[in-house]
């Protein structure tokens, strides 16, 4: 199954936080809801017996969590870091000193999942290539019409 780093984000409204997760990139075939055409249905005045629920016999599957996840606003394979783009201010008490956006990342962690063959998404890839685990897609400077050599 094809995987993906990415960047899930939390925090709130004007406040964003991202953890660098694992997931994977496609939902299961099993787990694509198909669309029902919605019938109208006439109403009926009629008075509806109640049905006894019967008890469903658990089964191993049933109770174990599924091996599979869902694309997007699912739980993650695995967090890797986490991304705060909100510029802070150093706490050495240096007013004039640049502000720097935290990036925190398990290496180690990264290197395996790319070993793997997961595809960072172009955010995910942007936070690699600073730390230096890939190649920038682009630099400044660089022609874009040649592949390999600057301008």
């Amino acid at each position: 199954m094809v995987l993906k780093i990415r960047l899930a984000r939390f925090g709130k409204r004007h406040a964003p936080f991202y953890n660098i997760v694992v997931a994977h990139a496609r939902k299961h075939q099993k787990r694509r809801k198909k669309k029902k055409k919605k019938k109208k249905k006439k109403k009926k005045k009629k008075k509806k017996k109640k049905k006894k629920k019967k008890k469903k016999k658990e089964t191993i599957s049933d109770s174990e969590s599924p091996t599979y996840r869902t694309a997007r606003g699912s739980k993650p394979l695995e967090v890797l870091g986490t991304y705060d783009p909100i510029p802070k201010t150093p706490t050495d008490g240096n007013e004039t000193a640049k502000k720097f956006k935290d990036i925190k990342l398990d290496i180690h962690r990264a290197k395996y999942w790319l070993g793997v063959g997961a595809q960072p998404s172009e955010p995910a890839w942007r936070l690699l290539s600073m730390i230096g685990l890939m190649e920038p897609k682009y630099r400044p400077g660089q022609d874009i019409n040649k592949e390999g050599t600057a301008a």
